[in-house]
C-alpha cells in the first residue's frame, strides 16, 4: 500500500493533487456520514419513544378513570404501538393488547416515584422492543402501563450505516475522479508548454510557448516563460552581435596597425619612428575605445554595475556639462525635480554620448532640455546641424552605423554611442528616438519618472 502511495505521490502533480483531494474529501465526508447516522438514529428513536410514551399515558388515563377494567383487552390508541401491558405491583398482568397477550412482561424495570416515566430498550426472546413504562398513579402499589413496539429496522440493523457509508464512498470516488479530470484539464496547457520548451534549443531561441487566454496562474506562467525566452534570445543575439561586431570592426585598425609595423620592419631606414609611434597609438586608442564600448554594451541590463539609485536629471546634466570642454556652447533648459530610478553611470554615459554626437554635427550650438510630462522624465539633446532623414532615424541606433562614416572616424567616434544609449534606455524601461526637428537633429530620451 505504501509503495502504491509513493508511486502515486512521486509520479505527477496531477496524481498528488488528486490524492490530496480524495483524502480531504474522505476526511470531510466520513465525519459527516457518522454524524448523519447518529442524527438519524436519534430522531427515529425519539419519534418511537414519543409514540410509546403517548400511548402509555392514554392507557394510564383510561385506567385511572375506570374506563379500562382489569382483564379486558386494551384497544390500540396508536396502531404502530401494538404491544401494551398493564402490570401490577406484584408482577401480574392485569390487562394486555392482543399482540402482547402471549408475551412475558416487556421489561422488569419499573418507574419510581422520582421518575414516574421511563423509556426502555429491551430484547425479548422473540424480538427487540422500544417501550415506555408509566405508573397509573403515584402510589407505590400502583400498576404500571407498558407500551412498546418492535424496534424499527433502521435501529435494529446496520442498513442505515451501510447506505450512508456506501454513499460516502461514492462521493469520495467522485471527488477524486472530478479532481483528476479538472487537474488534467488545468495542467494540459502546462504539458503543452513543457513540450514546446523541450523543442527550444540554443541554436534557435525564437520559439515561444502558447499563451492560454485569461489571467490565471497558468497564463501568467506562459507570459513569464515567453518573457524569459525573449530575454534569452536577446542575450544570445547580443553575444552573437558582440562577436560579429568585434571581429568586423576590430579588423580594420588591427590590419592598419599590422601594415604599418610590417612596413617598418621591411623598410627600417625609410621609416619615421615618431610618425609610426603616433599612428600606432591612434590605432591603439581606437581599439581600446571600441573594446570599452563593446564591453559596456555586453554589461548593460545585467547585474554588473546595476545598483540603481534616485537620479535628478537636471543635477546630472549640470555635473556633466561642468566636466566637459566643448567647442560649441551648450544651452541648458532644465526643469527642477525631474527624477528617475536608474544607474547613474549608465545615464551619464547616455548624456555624454548624445552630447558628443551633437558636438560632432552641430554648426553653432547645442541645446539640452529636461522636462516632465505625464509621469515621464524627458531628456532631449538638440543641435543645429544636418537633419536626419526620416528613413534613417531607426537605423542610426544600430551598432557601427554612420551616416557620415569618414567624419565620425576622424572625430574619434566608435559608432557605438547611440547603440549604447538605446540599450541603456531599454534597460531602464524607457526609450530613445530621433525626432523631427527642422534645421537640425533632436534626440529624446524618455524614462519612467520616479514617484
Amino acid at each position: 500500500m505504501s509503495a502504491v502511495f509513493r508511486s502515486i505521490w512521486g509520479r505527477s502533480l496531477r496524481g498528488r493533487v488528486t490524492l490530496i483531494a480524495t483524502i480531504v474529501a474522505a476526511l470531510v465526508l466520513l465525519p459527516m456520514g457518522v454524524a448523519g447516522v447518529l442524527v438519524a438514529r436519534t430522531l427515529v428513536e425519539s419519534s418511537v419513544f414519543a409514540d410509546t410514551r403517548d400511548t402509555a399515558q392514554r392507557v394510564a388515563y383510561e385506567m385511572r378513570s375506570g374506563g379500562l377494567p382489569q382483564g379486558s383487552a386494551i384497544p390500540l390508541p396508536n396502531p404502530s404501538v401494538d404491544l401494551i401491558q398493564v402490570i401490577s405491583a406484584d408482577g401480574r398482568t392485569l390487562a394486555t393488547s392482543d399482540a402482547a397477550r402471549t408475551l412475558p412482561p416487556l421489561t422488569d424495570l419499573r418507574p419510581t416515584q422520582q421518575d414516574p416515566e421511563i423509556d426502555v430498550f429491551n430484547c425479548l426472546p422473540t424480538e427487540c422492543v422500544h417501550l415506555s413504562a408509566i405508573r397509573v398513579n403515584v402510589s407505590p402499589e400502583s400498576p404500571v402501563v407498558l407500551a412498546g413496539r418492535s424496534t424499527p429496522d433502521v435501529l435494529a440493523t446496520r442498513t442505515l450505516e451501510f447506505i450512508v457509508f456506501a454513499e460516502v464512498a461514492v462521493l469520495v470516488a467522485l471527488a477524486g475522479w472530478a479532481t483528476w479530470l479538472i487537474t488534467g484539464r488545468a495542467l494540459r496547457p502546462v504539458a503543452i508548454m513543457r513540450a514546446q520548451l523541450d523543442a527550444v534549443h540554443s541554436g534557435d531561441l525564437s520559439s515561444r510557448v502558447t499563451e492560454p487566454p485569461g489571467e490565471d496562474e497558468v497564463a501568467q506562467l506562459a507570459r513569464s516563460i515567453n518573457g524569459t525566452l525573449t530575454r534569452l534570445e536577446r542575450s544570445a543575439e547580443q553575444q552573437r552581435q558582440f562577436a560579429s561586431d568585434a571581429s568586423h570592426e576590430l579588423r580594420t585598425p588591427i590590419a592598419g596597425l599590422r601594415a604599418q609595423l610590417e612596413s617598418a620592419q621591411l623598410y627600417p631606414d625609410d621609416t619615421d619612428l615618431r610618425s609610426l609611434v603616433s599612428s600606432s597609438l591612434r590605432d591603439t586608442d581606437r581599439l581600446e575605445a571600441i573594446i570599452t564600448d563593446l564591453l559596456l554594451l555586453a554589461r548593460i541590463g545585467s547585474q554588473v554595475d546595476a545598483a540603481k539609485e534616485r537620479v535628478d536629471l537636471a543635477t546630472l546634466v549640470r555635473q556633466e556639462l561642468g566636466r566637459r570642454s566643448d567647442k560649441l556652447p551648450v544651452h541648458a533648459d532644465l526643469a527642477a525635480g525631474v527624477e528617475v530610478d536608474g544607474v547613474r553611470l549608465q545615464l551619464a554615459r547616455v548624456l555624454t554620448n548624445l552630447l558628443d554626437n551633437a558636438q560632432r554635427h552641430a554648426e553653432t550650438h547645442v541645446q539640452v532640455r529636461v522636462t516632465r510630462k505625464n509621469g515621464t522624465a524627458v531628456l532631449s539633446v538638440e543641435n543645429d546641424g544636418q537633419e536626419i532623414p526620416e528613413a534613417e532615424r531607426e537605423r542610426i541606433f544600430e551598432r557601427f552605423t554612420r551616416l557620415d562614416a569618414s567624419r565620425s572616424r576622424d572625430a574619434g567616434g566608435t559608432g557605438l554611442g547611440l547603440a549604447i544609449a538605446r540599450d541603456v534606455a531599454l534597460a531602464h524601461g524607457g526609450q530613445i528616438s530621433a525626432e523631427d526637428f527642422p534645421g537640425g537633429a533632436r534626440f529624446v530620451l524618455k524614462l519612467p519618472a520616479a514617484t
